[in-house]
């Protein structure tokens, strides 16, 4: 099995919320087990933030939703679920009792992951009776939108369930990473804590104060690691010598007293006091529900920048995110609506704080790109999809004409539905419209030409035969609609404006 069927939330916190959210989202159903009197609530937050964020993710059409079931037992929830993700509180005790209920109550062939962020499986798969499907699967806050998880093994794990975890975990646009060798806190953590401790001694030691050390690695390395991580940024500092002069010339510097990562800072009230306040200060008065849709902001922001690479297909986590929406693409509904009523609506967006400019509203190119995002939602209904490209044919734009009509602000829910203008399949007319969708208003229209074109042959030629079968219907459905109003203009230079 390459994808996950149903899926057992237990723990609704924030890291089972996000699983939640995750597993939704993706299209699939979802048990979620939590006792706390307040899970549905917290869970429910949780989701709202993800539905916010993923409208501002991606144009790629999502899934049909899952279904989200609160269960009042555990036995119930972990019932029929293939993936079953375990987020209780960091307590082995707990984990391990937690744990050993899902192991007695679950198909003996489901996957059993723990969200634990240091505890090892070996530990918790202890006195299971089927040890050998259960693993630390250890994601990232936010589970929905950070793809990475760690995967890593206790010595009863077989390693076939580690390799099926991770073929499955990319239909919800994650990646696993399987983590060699059991150790304490894994690979994350460990690099994680000693930036923590170190940091610690920063603001104990009055270096600086938790604003001046958040902004230091936001505004440097921080950046370079979002796309190349630790190893290929000083590969890339090693300039055209590479890694082993990087290596020869800085290295020694590891000896040089310059950090306290073997001396554990007294984290006492004092301490403790001077961080939290310095922190509450740094954060102003934003709740943590502004924190958490500010942080969503910024990451899919980051990740749109990271998905355009020279291959078009992305770098760093970027990738991956254009990975994801290549499978949304696939596992899309391809039949257009050929109805003669009127245009086909094509896509439903959102505007993210990414495409506002200076005078608070849309910024020009962000109009073309949700007609350029359209129009490949028209592609891929008649068959022009990744596969064709890849069997070397494509359609170009050769002409277009742009008409802004009215503005577009933050939050906006906006959509495009498109008109077939006549075409022979070798060229492809069509006009565009982008609304809002509150109210209706047409916003901007785009006219446009393509020509299909052998990418082998490098010249235009007739489209194969798949595409014409699905590009007639449409074309025909269309041929009785009235020729849009402003079809066929060019700028218009009125007498009397300068």
């Amino acid at each position: 099995m390459s994808h996950i069927r149903k899926a057992a939330a237990i723990g609704g916190g924030v890291i089972g919320g996000g699983w939640t959210a995750r597993f939704v989202l993706a299209g699939i159903d979802v048990n979620v087990y939590d006792p706390h009197p307040e899970a549905k609530r917290l869970v429910s937050e949780v989701m709202a933030n993800a539905e916010y964020a993923y409208s501002l993710l991606t144009n790629a059409p999502l899934p049909k939703r899952g279904v989200m079931t609160f269960c009042a037992t555990l036995e119930e929830a972990v019932k029929e679920a293939d993936w079953i993700q375990e987020s209780v509180p960091e307590r082995l005790d707990l984990k391990r009792n937690v744990l050993n209920q899902i192991d007695l109550a679950a198909d003996p062939k489901a996957l059993i992951g723990s969200s634990t962020s240091g505890l090892m499986a070996t530990d918790l798969q202890k006195d299971m009776k089927h040890p050998e499907r259960m693993f630390v699967a250890h994601p990232f806050n936010p589970v929905y939108l950070l793809p990475l998880l760690e995967l890593v093994g206790g010595r009863q794990t077989n390693r076939t369930a580690l390799e099926d975890a991770k073929a499955r975990l990319t239909t919800i646009g994650m990646t696993g990473l399987i983590i060699n060798k059991e150790i304490d806190a894994f690979v994350a953590d460990r690099l994680m804590e000693a930036l923590w401790r170190e940091a610690l001694w920063l603001i104990k030691d009055d270096i600086c104060d938790t604003e001046t050390l958040d902004n230091v690695i936001r505004y440097s390395f921080g950046l370079r690691w979002a796309q190349m991580g630790l190893f290929e940024t000083y590969r890339v500092a090693g300039g055209e010598a590479g890694m082993r002069d990087y290596l020869s010339k800085y290295g020694p510097c590891l000896q040089w007293p310059w950090t306290k990562l073997t001396n554990v800072v007294d984290l006492n009230a004092e301490l403790v006091e001077k961080i939290a306040s310095q922190s509450d200060h740094q954060s102003g008065q934003r709740g943590i529900r502004d924190l958490e849709r500010i942080r969503d902001q910024n990451l899919v922001g980051i990740l749109h920048a990271l998905k355009v690479g020279d291959d078009g297909r992305g770098w760093g986590a970027g990738k991956l995110l254009a990975d994801f929406e290549a499978h949304l693409w696939k596992i899309a509904p391809k039949a257009a609506n050929v109805s003669g009523d009127g245009p086909i609506r094509l896509l439903d967006v959102k505007v993210p704080a990414a495409w506002i400019d200076y005078n608070g509203h849309m910024t020009e190119y962000r109009y073309t790109q949700c007609f350029a995002d359209a129009t490949e939602v028209l592609l891929q209904q008649i068959g022009a999809d990744e596969d064709y490209v890849k069997g070397g044919h494509s359609y170009y734009t050769v002409e277009s004409h742009v008409r802004l009509l009215a503005e577009a602000k933050l939050g906006d829910a906006l959509y495009v539905t498109a008109q077939l203008l006549p075409s022979d399949g070798k060229r492809i007319h069509s006009f565009l419209s982008l609304f809002r969708a509150s109210d209706d208003t047409l916003l901007s229209t785009y006219e446009s030409v393509m020509l299909h074109v052998s990418l082998t042959e490098r010249r235009a030629l007739a489209p194969l035969p798949s595409i014409i079968e699905k590009l007639t219907p449409l074309l025909e459905a269309h041929s009785s609609l009235p020729t849009p109003e402003a079809a066929g203009r060019s700028i218009e230079a009125k007498p009397g404006l300068a």
